[in-house]
Parts: C-alpha cells; structure tokens; sequence
C-alpha cells in the first residue's frame, strides 16, 4: 500500500476536494485540517506517525488551496460551508464519528463542526486557535489582540492583498512563515512545497477569501457554546498573533478538556514540537 494515497471528491457542481489518505482502510479514521498559508503537506510529520499505529488518516486540501477547487465567490468561503465540506467528507466514507484535528484555520473549522454537529465528533484536537466565541469576544474588548490581528483587516482590500503576497514566486507569503516561525520551523524544500501549492491553486485569492467570508458572513453561535466531547489544546506559547489566554478561555469551553502547552513553539506548533504533538495526539486518541 503506497504511503499517501491521493484521491478526489465530488462535494457539489464547483467543488472537488483533493484527499490524501494514509494508514490500514480499517483502521479507526482520523481527519486532519490544515490552516492558512497550508495545504495537506502541513501535517507531513503527523500523518504517517498517525498511519504507523493503525489509523486511518484523511488529510484534504481545503477549498480554496492547493489541488482543492478555489470557486471565485468569497460567499464559498464562510464557515457554514467549510463545516459541511467536513461532513461531506464524513459522509462519504460512511464515518459516523470521527477524531478531528485542526490548527489555525482547520482548528477554526473543527471548533465549528464540533459546535454544530457534536454528535459526529468522538474526540477534538486543536492547535493554536481559540474557540470562535472566545476570539470574537477577545477581539471585541481586546485593543492589543485586534492589533495583533491587524491582518485580517489587510486581507479584506481585494486584489492587493493577494498582489502582495504572491508577487516574487509568493514571497509575501513566505515572508509570513519565516517571520512567524522559528529559523528552524521550515526548511528551504518546505518552503518550495508551499510555492508549488499555491501555484496549484492559481495564486492565494481563494485562501484569503476565507478571512473576508469571516468578516461578511459570519456564522451564527450555537446557544450552547460549550462543547462535551474530549477535547485537547496544544499551544504553542511564542504565537505572535494569538494569546495563550485565549487557550486558557477556551478551555474553559470545554467540559473534557485538557490544555498543553509548548513553551518554545511558535504558532507552528505541529512542525516546532513534531514529535511532541504526535505524541500528544496518540496519548489523547488512544484513551
């Protein structure tokens, strides 16, 4: 059996999702969602980890990157529909509950599917991003945190936002990693891979439309915001966007969680603690 088996999926007329599939076809399904400027590839050193001890890993490209349909629309792009791409996903491979991973804006998603449709989630595991309620509050009474996250108001200037960040073969893009992350966090054949994916794309348009989707379409809370299922945080503690407070308050959302931190991980987590984070993930799915 190859290590990555690449396959398609027909979600509706405009969207086919690109799905990387690893591990025994038996083995108990895990769904592992990429964030922003990522594609699948983001989760290269937890994938065949995860395989190895018999899990069957489902790793899509997001709507909007990499081999994934980018539909034009930024309405393509609100979480309402991003959630349902998961379910679809579910659906078709007959899963009545998965374990779910997501980090940066796939932890956005996961947040939201756990929230909207907790009976398919057996376990949650999120990476570096808050719970939606607790940064829309945050963001709300927050002047430091709203200027920490002075980019999503850059992204909203259509057309020079995604000039600027693909211009040079996507150095804009690439400066966001090298800045964000450790010197170690990605290697130059890292950096190259990610090239070659929003190249597949078509450029970064539909990536960024998911920050104006946010801004346009937001997704209305659930009453009940707090979550049942088991869920996992791993944090790291040098995110230069997002506050470990916001982790701390998310927990607080959850009423089977558990919070980890990584003292020396930037947002990356998954790829600054590689090995700790499978780990992690093992302990918490093995339970």
């Amino acid at each position: 059996m190859p290590a990555y088996e690449h396959t398609y999926l027909q979600i509706d007329e405009k969207i086919r999702l690109h799905l990387v599939l690893s591990g025994p076809p038996t083995g108990q399904p895990i769904l592992l969602l990429h964030g922003f400027p990522e594609f699948w590839g983001g989760w290269r050193h937890q994938i065949m980890a995860l395989a190895a001890k018999g899990y069957r890993v489902i790793t899509p490209d997001q709507r909007g990157y990499n081999l994934s349909s980018a539909p034009k629309e930024i309405a393509a792009y609100g979480l309402n529909q991003l959630s349902q791409d998961v379910i679809s996903i579910l659906d078709h491979y007959k899963i009545e509950q998965i374990k779910l991973v997501g980090h940066d804006w796939g932890a956005a998603v996961a947040w939201t599917v756990a929230s909207q449709y907790p009976e398919r989630i057996e376990k949650l595991a999120i990476l570096n991003v808050p719970h939606p309620a607790v940064m829309m509050r945050t963001l709300r009474k927050s002047p430091r945190q709203m200027l920490k996250s002075w980019y999503i108001g850059f992204f909203q200037i259509s057309g020079l936002a995604d000039w600027l960040m693909s211009r040079n073969n996507f150095s804009g893009a690439i400066v966001m990693f090298k800045a964000s992350g450790k010197p170690s966090t990605f290697s130059e054949s890292d950096l190259d891979e990610y090239r070659k994916a929003y190249a597949n794309a078509g450029g970064l348009t539909g990536m960024i439309n998911w920050y104006r989707a946010l801004m346009r379409f937001r997704p209305a809370m659930p009453r009940n915001v707090r979550l049942k299922m088991p869920v996992l945080i791993l944090w790291g503690k040098k995110d230069i966007a997002l506050s470990l407070q916001m982790a701390e308050d998310s927990l607080k959302l959850c009423e089977n969680g558990n919070l980890v931190t990584f003292e020396n991980a930037t947002h990356w987590v998954q790829h600054d603690e590689a090995l700790a984070v499978t780990q992690n993930l093992l302990q918490f799915f093995s339970r």
